[in-house]
């Protein structure tokens, strides 16, 4: 790459800062926890020139898995989520990292089945000791609350130290999820919280009760899909992508995708940080009014000598005009 395309300086949150205080910097992407995106958003507005900040922060990515769906695709539904919520350690922004169902023998095999896959899954190592101790005190801390039952984690093998992260789940159910807001915290690494609720409305409820995020999936059949369009408006709310009948990890980079959501999943809700469009976020419009044509930058002038897609009259093309 040319000189100066990328850079790479270490440091803590000091040297972040001073990079978004420093009067060169013209806008800011970042992608990690919310409390150090925040302090980099209030970092930037405070300067005497303010400049965006494009914070990709914290997301939980809720998953409902309706009644018929849970009933004809358990075991698939078992697979998926394990696969999902440990993939890269539970290191990947859209980790499902609640998962709701109905009470019900369905979801009662459900976790016991996810209980046996978690006994033999693999630790993993996370990227540095930080984010472990980060992960295990966010962890420790939501299956402190009250109600919260620690369900199964994959054993430690002896000797393993270090980095090494063991994936696990708890369950709830819904009156304590929305007694107790900080459930709907993220713990960044492999871990998920069950959420069993009575009836539909109480998932409703807890849809309702959740802040921006990155996604939202439902696992449903046609009927279980048509019968939730409450719930797909409530997820339209509060997420930025809605996934059918699929996990939310794993983001694909095209025009369609939009990978960002309401705060605090991120800090300006109409930009992307994945997919083509994220281009906008470091590009600031210029409008030339009765500028003669040999003075426009190519890209505007009548011949069009790029023959880039142009918007002309309310026409998309690459004709020139």
């Amino acid at each position: 790459m040319p000189a100066g395309v990328f850079s790479l300086v270490h440091g803590g949150p000091a040297v972040g800062i001073a990079l978004v205080e420093h009067p060169a910097a013209a806008a800011v992407g970042f992608t990690g926890s919310h409390r150090a995106g925040r302090a980099l958003f209030d970092a930037a507005n405070a300067r005497p020139k303010p400049i965006p900040v494009f914070a990709e922060m914290s997301s939980v990515n809720p998953v409902f898995l309706l009644p018929e769906a849970l009933q004809e695709r358990r075991e698939a539904l078992v697979r998926g989520l394990v696969g999902s919520f440990t993939l890269g350690v539970g290191q990947f922004c859209t980790k499902p990292g609640l998962v709701f169902a109905l009470h019900g023998p369905d979801t009662s095999k459900f976790i016991d089945e996810l209980a046996g896959a978690l006994r033999q899954a693999a630790t993993g190592t996370m990227l540095t000791a930080r984010i472990l101790d980060a992960f295990e005190h966010s962890r420790d801390g939501l299956t402190a609350v009250a109600g919260v039952t620690s369900i199964a984690a994959a054993p430690v093998a002896p000797g393993d130290a270090g980095t090494q992260a063991s994936p696990s789940f708890a369950t709830t159910d819904a009156k304590h999820f929305l007694a107790h807001p900080e459930l709907a915290t993220e713990a960044f690494g492999p871990f998920t919280l069950v959420v069993t609720a009575n009836d539909m409305g109480e998932m409703l409820a807890c849809a309702g009760a959740i802040d921006g995020q990155l996604t939202a999936t439902l696992h449903g059949t046609e009927s279980d899909l048509a019968a939730a369009a409450d719930l797909i408006a409530a997820a339209e709310r509060f997420a930025g992508r809605l996934i059918v009948n699929g996990f939310p990890t794993g983001v694909e980079v095209c025009p369609a995708m939009h990978h960002g959501g309401p705060y605090p999943a991120t800090t300006d809700i109409r930009f992307t940080s994945v997919g083509t469009a994220a281009m906008l976020r470091f590009a600031r419009p210029v409008c030339y009014q009765g500028f003669a044509d040999g003075m426009l930058p190519p890209e505007l002038r009548n011949a069009n000598p790029g023959g880039i897609l142009r918007m002309v009259d309310g026409e998309l093309t690459r004709d020139p005009v």
